[in-house]
């Protein structure tokens, strides 16, 4: 991932914050299929073993726009950090999969 949003975490809480709201789940939703070039690609990849990239690419920017969608979701309802980050992937057809990344939007104020 490119970067990462300094408020977001899998815990429920920041260290050196507290919660002053809370404005519930958010998410972001991305659907994705293999194209033929990549299932091709990744077909001659397998055939040596080990990592094949090109699917490990695609995974990485699916959850990477999956976060983003779901920090812009956030930002819409006044968020300022997200707490509970979670990942879920659903295979819906063949070589079609849903990646949604959801957690709890929060506004966060420095802790005194």
């Amino acid at each position: 991932m490119s970067q990462t949003h300094p408020l977001t975490t899998t815990t429920f809480e920041l260290p050196g914050y507290r919660v002053a709201k809370s404005f519930g789940v958010v998410r972001g939703i991305v659907v994705r299929s293999r194209s033929i070039v990549g299932n091709f690609g990744a077909h001659i990849q397998s055939l040596f073993g080990g990592n094949i990239s090109i699917y490990t690419s695609l995974c990485e920017r699916t959850r990477e726009d999956a976060f983003n969608q779901m920090i812009t979701h956030a930002g819409e309802l006044g968020a300022n950090a997200v707490v509970g980050v979670r990942y879920d992937a659903t295979e819906i057809g063949p070589g079609i999969t849903e990646v949604l990344c959801y957690g709890t939007a929060v506004c966060v104020e420095r802790a005194t």
